[in-house]
């Protein structure tokens, strides 16, 4: 059989979660480098707002670094940490009509019960605190 023959899959994407997640332990993060990247962009781009002043006398430099790396931080908590820490996802489509049409959706019913507590209290006070913090730099700005 071709590949030119072969009937393409509407979706060949594993259904919204029922992805394996193995706890052994509780306390133990079952995505300990997912975690890891949540927090470190977050944390860098506060580390440059404070610092990049000693390697670089240009606001725009710093401006551009801290933006960079939110926008990263954007991307990784859509894509990446906000689906597998706990177990939201969304998206942007556009209808035959032209309008646009947001899609959110969170893990329900025994899937609930399939994220890590102690990942979804770290990425749920990471993601309030860190604004918290640049609304303090603002502030002191």
């Amino acid at each position: 059989m071709t590949s030119a023959s072969v009937p393409l899959l509407d979706d060949d994407t594993i259904a919204f979660g029922d992805e394996d997640l193995k706890t052994a332990n509780k306390d133990a993060l079952t995505h300990p480098y997912v975690t890891l990247s949540h927090l470190l962009f977050r944390s860098t781009a506060v580390i440059s707002y404070l610092f990049c002043r000693w390697f670089s006398n240009s606001y725009i430099t710093t401006f551009v670094v801290v933006v960079l790396l939110l926008s990263i931080d954007f991307w990784t908590v859509k894509n990446v940490t906000g689906r597998l820490m706990v177990g939201l996802r969304w998206w942007n489509y556009v209808d035959d009509d032209g309008k646009s049409h947001w899609v959110f959706e969170s893990r329900k019913g025994q899937n609930q019960n399939r994220i890590n507590e102690r990942e979804s209290r770290i990425f749920w006070t990471s993601l309030i605190l860190v604004p918290l913090l640049w609304s303090l730099f603002f502030i002191i700005a």
